[in-house]
């Protein structure tokens, strides 16, 4: 079996396919050693045993991985197909303050820094065999389950493509043989046009709720120019980023009396191959619904995989971008 030992204690370890949604499950016991929300103690404060002094944000090894460099041997099945939980996993250490309550609460050179930070560790890790995708996220809130409140972001190196992904590259390639022009320029265009679920548009990126959104406040920020990796992004492409992180995510927290749940995911090609025709962008998933209403992934969207929306995209968007203008002023001065 795929065991290694840690801390005197049997780990186990591997991939396992899903022969009929057609997707890898990354299985790990070791999750279960994580801490959950403690309240004596943080592991990302300074002076903890991994973080030290004298820092402004770290990329730390995750201690409770899915993936790792030198995993064990996966189990054999007659049936079923496994393999190795080759990879990485990283935790983000966004800032030494540990109650800073959001990254938006961040100063904008701050978020730029960490920017700089996950690119450059992009960068870094491209260049083992296994890296075939690089993906950044971010959650926020214990009602989805964040395990420890210090600001912290996270990067999965995969040795495949995530479902989603792969979803996204397949449609992408398709629309682009058909109409020799990229899907997520095309849309780039369209909500510019349509202008109304438009929240927020920067020299370089342009952030709006879609007209196919599937939860209630979810966000798509797109770059203005089309390119594929965050290591492609140009120094002024950055900073605007950073620009644009900080307001959207400040429309969501003042959007209710109380901060909003999100989960935020980096979109972007595989580091591996060729794949002109896919366009990188941030996807942000507010997951209140209504004042300390949470939208939950119930039967139809769990069983079916069809989202359900209870407003519309276009009213909940002129409501954050409400919140997005007093953010942006509050930037500006």
């Amino acid at each position: 079996m795929a065991m290694i030992m840690r801390d005197r204690e049997k780990v186990f370890m591997e991939l396992r396919w899903d022969p009929v949604q057609g997707e890898w499950i990354m299985v790990s016991n070791l999750r279960g050693y994580r801490p959950w929300q403690p309240e004596t103690y943080c592991p990302f404060c300074p002076g903890a045993p991994e973080t030290g002094y004298g820092w402004r944000a770290l990329i730390l090894e995750n201690r409770f991985p899915m993936l790792i460099p030198e995993p064990p041997e996966p189990s054999r099945h007659s049936f079923y197909v496994t393999a190795k939980s080759v990879g990485r996993c990283y935790v983000v250490v966004e800032s030494p303050i540990h109650s800073l309550d959001d990254l938006s609460d961040l100063p904008l050179d701050d978020v730029i820094y960490i920017l700089d930070l996950v690119i450059e560790k992009q960068k870094e890790i491209e260049k083992e065999s296994y890296a075939t995708y690089f993906i950044w996220f971010r959650n926020k809130g214990k009602e989805i389950g964040v395990s420890l409140t210090h600001p912290h972001s996270q990067i999965y190196v995969t040795p495949f493509i995530p479902s989603k992904i792969e979803r996204e590259l397949k449609n992408a390639e398709e629309y682009w043989r058909k109409n020799n022009e990229c899907l997520f320029c095309r849309i780039l265009e369209v909500e510019s046009s349509d202008k109304i679920r438009v929240v927020y548009s920067s020299d370089c990126w342009m952030g709006f709720i879609p007209f196919y959104a599937h939860w209630p406040f979810e966000v798509h920020i797109y770059p203005k120019r089309h390119v594929q990796l965050i290591t492609q992004l140009t120094n002024n492409e950055v900073k605007d980023l950073a620009k644009v992180l900080k307001v959207v995510l400040c429309g969501l927290k003042i959007l209710f009396s109380k901060p909003s749940p999100y989960i935020m995911v980096l979109h972007q090609a595989p580091l591996k191959g060729s794949y002109s025709y896919y366009h990188l962008h941030i996807e942000i998933y507010g997951m209140f619904r209504d004042e300390n209403k949470i939208k939950y992934v119930a039967g139809i969207e769990t069983g079916g995989g069809n989202f359900t929306y209870d407003s519309t995209p276009e009213d909940n968007a002129l409501k954050l971008k409400e919140k997005i203008d007093k953010c942006r002023e509050e930037l500006i001065s």
